[in-house]
């Protein structure tokens, strides 16, 4: 039987009046792909910052790996990568200096060999040396993919994984993240809006609006569930709110 690599129960998060996540729970199994979906403001990164350690909840519990995430997050951490293109590496320091940085944070042995390697996977070589200020949005992105692997992480959690990303460039990221989960056995949660993205990649789909999870299920389910033809269209309804949804239990 596959255990669990994330557990949430009863998550909640609130900036003073304001719930950003209320009382969500969901569980992603080791090597799975699974994605959180809504529009802005529907609380998937904030849960995904929580799942971190990067925000505490207002409320709830989070295991990672079986271990209680509030309690013992740093016995898991090593395990895990982030990546989002919303969050910048230092500017003034080359492509190859912030991955050197984060290499030595999470002790990646043979730093250089596996920093080169990540260049030639990702295509970044050509700009290792260019303070990342300089660089386009979209080779931000694949720096930001780059630093994320650096540790070959157990559980990858990624934040819009190709915005910015022209659609040739987008698709070679989604198929070297299918390699990379086919070949270590790697847990994904991503959170995107791209719904053709989410479809290729992922097994189970979590829909969120007003930071609550309103329906789940693989992305074949959600869209015969809703009587449309893909995934955005899912989306949209749940989004306008055109079905009469209830609260996923």
């Amino acid at each position: 039987m596959v255990s669990p690599a994330i557990e949430v129960a009863d998550l909640t998060k609130r900036f003073d009046r304001t719930v950003a996540v209320d009382g969500i729970g969901f569980t992603v199994f080791r090597g799975q792909t699974a994605a959180l979906l809504g529009g802005n403001g529907a609380g998937k990164t904030t849960t995904l910052s929580m799942l971190l350690g990067l925000l505490l909840p207002s409320a709830g519990k989070i295991r990672v790996f079986g271990e209680d995430m509030l309690r013992h997050r740093y016995r898991v951490l090593p395990r895990i990568n982030f990546s989002s293109p919303y969050v910048d590496l230092p500017h003034r320091l080359t492509t190859r200096q912030n991955l050197a940085v984060y290499g030595r944070l999470y002790g990646v042995r043979r730093l250089e060999e596996r920093i080169e390697a990540l260049a030639a996977d990702l295509q970044i070589g050509i700009f290792l040396d260019r303070p990342y200020g300089k660089l386009s949005a979209g080779q931000k992105t694949r720096v930001a993919l780059a630093k994320a692997l650096l540790n070959e992480p157990e559980l990858l959690l990624l934040d819009e994984p190709t915005a910015s990303l022209d659609p040739d460039t987008a698709d070679w990221v989604r198929t070297y993240l299918e390699t990379y989960r086919a070949r270590t056995g790697a847990t994904i949660l991503l959170a995107s809006h791209n719904m053709a993205e989410v479809e290729r990649l992922c097994s189970e789909v979590m829909m969120m609006r007003a930071g609550r999870i309103v329906d789940r299920g693989p992305p074949e389910e959600l869209i015969a569930r809703y009587s449309r033809t893909n995934l955005e269209e899912v989306f949209l309804a749940i989004a306008r709110r055109e079905e009469n949804l209830e609260v996923a239990e």
